[in-house]
């Protein structure tokens, strides 16, 4: 694997606290010299990347720092599509993830669906009163 296997640039992915459980993540990378740094946000908040990565071996770490609050530190291999592996807190607070180069538009595609997904507010137009069902806006018999 090569210096080619970690794109500078836009990359998505997620994080999870046990298998199925996913948290989307956008970050804009940039690698270069063994050095890994960048910024991002998620469902937690905006954060900071720090940390390194070795092209021959395929590893890669960084820290995860939330802006004016905790740090999360991470541990994965590119592998296929992505980089895979871990991320501990603490001893119980841990989980894994993936994050891959976004394509073109990948990101975009996936905001407009889940802007479409959103649950809408339900709006009644009859009151129910004792079992009966009666219109708001009074009585429809003429």
């Amino acid at each position: 694997m090569s210096e080619s296997q970690f794109p500078s640039g836009p990359w998505t992915g997620f994080y999870n606290y046990h298998p199925g459980d996913r948290h989307r993540m956008d970050l804009q990378l940039t690698f270069a010299n063994g050095n890994l740094s960048g910024d991002g946000a998620d469902d937690v908040g905006r954060f900071l990347i720090k940390g390194r990565y070795d092209a021959a071996s395929h590893e890669c770490y960084w820290t995860k720092s939330y802006l004016g609050a905790h740090d999360v530190f991470y541990r994965g291999f590119r592998e296929g599509k992505g980089i895979w592996g871990t991320w501990e807190i603490t001893i119980h607070d841990h989980g894994g993830f993936h994050i891959w180069p976004r394509q073109a538009g990948e990101g975009e595609e996936r905001a407009e669906s889940a802007a479409v997904a959103e649950p809408v507010d339900a709006i009644a137009t009859q009151e129910i009163t004792s079992g009966a069902a009666q219109t708001t806006q009074g009585s429809a018999a003429g």
